[in-house]
């Protein structure tokens, strides 16, 4: 018995992946392909996104969307790396990596 239990909670483990959001640009997106591709997000979320758009225009970052009623911080954080601005791959906010710190030149000593 303890061994079928033990097989149900790791198919059910391995199962929780399949579950991560789908990248979507939510500034383009209709409220079933957000639905759909945002973990946390269901359909009255998703009309709730497209509203906000509609009202106030495009998204500039992320966390643009916590404004919207029914987005919180845990769902932000959830689907951080899923939400796109844009279609251009790697153009969201959220996934550019920060730009390394220019390092600054060594002045020449003047007698040189």
């Amino acid at each position: 018995m303890r061994n079928k239990i033990a097989a149900v909670l790791i198919s059910l483990a391995m199962a929780l992946p399949a579950f991560a959001a789908t990248p979507v640009n939510v500034n383009k997106a209709d409220a079933d392909t957000l639905a759909k591709s945002l973990d946390g997000v269901g359909h009255s979320k998703a009309e709730a996104i497209v509203a906000w758009r509609e009202e106030h225009g495009p998204f500039k970052s992320v966390d643009d969307l916590g404004q919207v009623k029914g987005i919180g911080p845990a769902t932000l954080e959830r689907n951080r790396n899923a939400i796109l601005l844009d279609d251009a791959p790697g153009n969201s906010k959220a996934a550019k990596p920060a730009a390394p710190a220019k390092a600054k030149l060594a002045a020449k000593p003047s007698g040189e």
